[in-house]
C-alpha cells in the first residue's frame, strides 16, 4: 500500500508545504488538464504555460498546506502515482542546502555551521531557518532551495535547526560572477512569405532587448515569473517577424542567470513563452 498520501497529509497538517513527485524527481501536473503535461506546461516552473487550472499545479507553487486539498478528488491520482514528497523550504520558512557528493559535504562540515542534517542517495541536506532566493551550481555540488524551488522530503533529519547564516546567503550573491553563459542558438520562426520585418528600424529592436534585460535585472522578487513575462513579451513582440538573433537570445538568458536562473529553467522559460504565442 502506498503510504505517501497519509504521510503528505500529516506533513501539511504539521504546517510544511507538500507536494507529489515522480520517481525521477520531478513534480506533476496536479491536476486532469496538467497531468503528463497535456497542458503544455512545464512542471518544475512557476508559470506553466497556456494552463487555466483553477489551483496552482505545477511545481513549487503547487505545493500546499491545505490538508483539504491534499486529501481532494482534484490531486488524489498524483498523490497515489507518487514515489516521494517534495515541499517548498522557502514556503516553510527554511533554506536547504543541497550537498550533491561527498566533496561538499565535507566543504560544508569545513566552512558552515552546523545545522539539521538529512542523509540524500548522494549526500547530505543541511537546513537552516529562514527563507532566501533559491540558485543553483553556487559552488560544486551545492545548491540553495528555499523561495520558488522544491526539495524531497528525507525526513525530519537530525541535529539543531539553527538561523540561516550570512554565509550562505553570501553564497547567493557570489554565485552569478560564476556564470558565463553561451548564448543559446534558437530558431525563430519568419513571417509567412518572408515578410520584411515591421519594426523597420534596427534600433526598435535593440531598445526592446535592452529593456527587457533591464526589466529581469530590476526584479527585486518573483524571479521566475519575471523571466517568463519577459521571455514572452519579447517573442510577441519580435518572434514572428524573424529579427532575432542568437545575440539577442543569448542577452536574455545572461541577464536571468545573473539573476540566479538556471540554463535549464531560462530554457523552460523560452519554451513555455513560444507554447503560449503558438510558435
Amino acid at each position: 500500500m502506498n503510504s505517501i498520501p497519509t504521510t503528505a497529509l500529516g506533513l501539511a497538517e504539521s504546517g510544511l508545504p507538500v507536494l507529489p513527485l515522480r520517481a525521477d524527481k520531478r513534480p506533476f501536473g496536479n491536476c486532469r488538464a496538467c497531468d503528463d503535461l497535456a497542458c503544455g506546461g512545464r512542471p518544475n516552473m512557476r508559470t506553466p504555460g497556456p494552463c487555466a487550472c483553477p489551483w496552482p499545479c505545477h511545481g513549487w507553487a503547487a505545493a500546499t498546506t491545505d490538508p483539504v486539498a491534499v486529501a481532494s478528488p482534484q490531486w488524489a491520482a498524483a498523490w497515489r502515482r507518487a514515489r516521494t514528497i517534495g515541499y517548498h523550504p522557502g514556503g516553510a520558512g527554511v533554506t536547504v542546502v543541497d550537498l550533491d557528493n561527498q566533496a561538499a559535504v565535507d566543504w560544508a562540515r569545513t566552512n558552515l555551521p552546523p545545522t539539521s542534517t538529512v542523509a540524500t542517495t548522494r549526500g547530505e541536506h543541511w537546513i537552516y531557518r529562514g527563507a532566501m532566493r533559491s540558485v543553483n551550481g553556487v559552488r560544486d555540488g551545492v545548491d540553495l532551495k528555499s523561495t520558488m524551488s522544491y526539495a524531497r522530503w528525507l525526513g525530519p533529519g537530525t541535529g539543531t535547526l539553527v538561523e540561516l547564516p550570512d554565509v550562505v546567503r553570501a553564497l547567493a550573491e557570489k554565485a552569478p560572477s560564476a556564470v558565463r553563459p553561451k548564448p543559446r542558438a534558437v530558431t525563430v520562426p519568419a513571417l509567412a512569405g518572408g515578410g520584411e520585418c515591421r519594426h523597420r528600424s534596427p534600433a526598435y529592436l535593440e531598445r526592446g532587448i535592452a529593456m527587457a534585460e533591464q526589466r529581469i535585472t530590476d526584479a527585486p522578487s518573483a524571479v521566475h515569473a519575471t523571466v517568463y513575462r519577459t521571455f514572452l513579451a519579447v517573442l510577441s513582440a519580435h518572434g514572428r517577424c524573424g529579427c532575432l538573433t542568437e545575440t539577442h537570445v543569448g542577452r536574455l538568458f545572461s541577464a536571468a542567470q545573473a539573476k540566479g536562473e538556471s540554463p535549464r529553467h531560462c530554457t523552460d522559460a523560452w519554451t513555455n513563452a513560444r507554447t503560449a504565442l503558438g510558435m
